[in-house]
């Protein structure tokens, strides 16, 4: 051949090798999703490379997780996951050894981990003839007879490796390496962007379900931003969450429905360390039990029908914060077994997933069943009931701290008056004996609901309970102190407002005022002084 030949054909091999390359660049970068990358680059090589299919394998903390996988012959399912696609592609080939599917390995027992000395790409032998690493064995039986491995780098850290592999014995020459080298440093950049795209959508669902679970604080809270009373049961409560808070210790919070267990469950958080973080709260009881799995633990890709992406679940939504499990008596058995490894060993996997995901979250659990009974009569796990019964904290029904229903009617009174626009001062005596006398089933939910109905119906401003507001069903036993005559009880809640006036030296809010001594909101204290009748002020010459 001439020297003028020998140009042309140097011309034409180079023109060659630019358009391969941009050919690649353009399937590589036309899309976000990691899949359809390696399945439009696999596209692109086959041509000139034909290799039957292309994964990808991450670096993760000394070892190797095969991330993403395109097989030529077997086109994926929409959101399918790679071990699902790993057991179609062996159940279309004979020789394939069945089983389970490892998608992890140490570091060392694949060639990734030579690329953390040398960036140079490696190229096996014959896999049918021999073996160099462990992870060909496994990409053996998997009937690949030679594949070439390049790394895969961003700003000089080992991020993993593109495997391309054929299940016939190729030889790949030293151009064709070169131009699979050239190739990989564009499907580098597409691959990276792919993950970055991933890592970008798991955070925004983190994102998401942080702000769902904040947002649902800030509603839930708004009725009961604290806990209000002065009873010695409430004040029982208080000292136990008080003691609790700044630890680790998993608490179970039990009490008949309404009486506050969430409250109390968010008022541990926010005296915790973990304040900062968002509480998450799953109601065990509101969940269908074909979904508690997900929505607790999260789900990969394909994990099942209807899964089209990965979801992050309430425990990795409240990493570093604090997980609330309410109604966790009404947790089916198989999630019990789930649910107690997560308290022993920190950490789970994801439904249809591989991976295992350490995380770092404070158990508060709550029920309205006699968990010890259910244990007993073999409803309820025993090793999982004592995981959870670490410092168990009782909510008394509100028949149980009657002293407290004056401060609650003022407290929702006054927070419904001022949301609905009204001016409403005084509640009827008559009214006030009425619910002193009842014994509040639905505890002070129930409450609640009443003074905002009766908020509703007010005519001036005064409350009054009209009838047929409060249930028909017939009083539960109380003691003695029930029958109280309302104006015996106004006068022992003056002489004891008084008391603490006098210490406080008329100083009603603040770290060392009278609110924080009863244990009540300022403001509600502040109504209760004016109706009835006390001169705070008389008491300042005494601080």
């Amino acid at each position: 051949m001439s020297s003028s030949e020998v140009a042309w054909a140097g011309l034409a091999d180079r023109e060659y090798r630019a358009q391969f390359l941009l050919e690649v660049a353009k399937a590589a970068t036309s899309h976000l999703e990691l899949a359809d990358v390696l399945e439009a680059v696999c596209e692109a090589l086959h041509p000139r490379l034909q290799f039957d299919s292309i994964g990808l394998l991450v670096n993760e903390e000394g070892y190797v997780r095969l991330h993403s996988l395109y097989v030529r012959d077997t086109p994926r399912m929409p959101g399918e996951s790679v071990s699902s696609l790993i057991a179609r592609v062996r159940a279309k080939r004979p020789g394939a050894v069945k089983g389970g599917v490892i998608l992890q390995i140490p570091l060392s027992d694949s060639c990734v981990g030579q690329f953390l000395q040398s960036s140079a790409p490696y190229v096996s032998d014959d896999l049918a003839v021999s073996t160099r690493f462990p992870e060909e064995e496994l990409l053996r039986q998997a009937e690949i007879r030679n594949y070439v491995s390049l790394p895969l780098t961003k700003h000089g850290r080992l991020l993993g490796a593109v495997h391309y592999m054929s299940r016939r014995p190729l030889r790949v020459r030293d151009e064709e390496l070169q131009l699979l080298t050239d190739a990989s440093a564009i499907v580098s950049i597409a691959v990276a962007n792919a993950l970055a795209y991933e890592e970008i959508k798991v955070l925004q669902e983190r994102l998401k379900n942080e702000n769902e679970a904040l947002q649902d604080e800030i509603e839930r809270g708004s009725m009961y931003e604290e806990i209000v009373g002065s009873s010695p049961a409430l004040m029982e409560v208080l000292e136990s969450v008080d003691k609790v808070a700044p630890t680790e210790a998993t608490v179970l919070l039990t009490g008949e429905t309404g009486t506050g267990k969430e409250l109390v469950a968010r008022a541990i958080h926010r005296r915790s360390p973990r304040a900062e973080r968002a509480m998450v709260k799953v109601n065990c009881a509101a969940l269908p039990q074909e979904l508690i799995a997900s929505e607790l633990f999260g789900h990969e890709k394909g994990a099942f029908t209807g899964a089209l992406q990965r979801r992050t679940g309430r425990f990795e939504a409240a990493d570093g914060g604090t997980i609330f499990l309410d109604e966790i008596g009404d947790l089916p058995a198989e999630m019990q077994v789930a649910l107690l490894r997560v308290l022993q060993e920190r950490e789970f996997e994801r439904v249809g997933g591989n991976t295992t995901i350490p995380v770092d979250v404070r158990v508060i659990a709550a029920t309205n069943r006699d968990l010890a009974r259910d244990v007993a009569e073999g409803r309820f796990r025993e090793d999982l009931f004592y995981r959870l019964n670490v410092f168990p904290i009782h909510c008394p029904a509100l028949r149980e701290r009657r002293d407290d229903i004056p401060l609650l009617v003022e407290y929702f009174m006054a927070r419904f008056a001022a949301r609905m626009g009204r001016r409403i001062d005084h509640i009827e005596s008559k009214s006030f004996e009425c619910m002193l006398n009842y014994s509040w089933p639905g505890n002070i939910r129930e409450l609640q609901n009443i003074v905002e109905r009766a908020v509703i119906v007010a005519e001036g401003r005064t409350l009054r309970i009209e009838p047929g507001m409060i249930g028909k069903r017939a009083p539960a036993p109380q003691p003695e102190s029930l029958h109280e005559p309302p104006s015996a009880l106004r006068q022992r809640q003056r002489a004891e407002i008084e008391e603490v006036l006098r210490h406080t030296g008329g100083r009603v809010s603040g770290p060392n005022g009278a609110a924080v001594r009863l244990g009540v909101p300022a403001s509600t204290l502040e109504s209760r002084i004016r109706n009835l009748g006390i001169n705070k002020h008389a008491f300042r010459w005494l601080g």
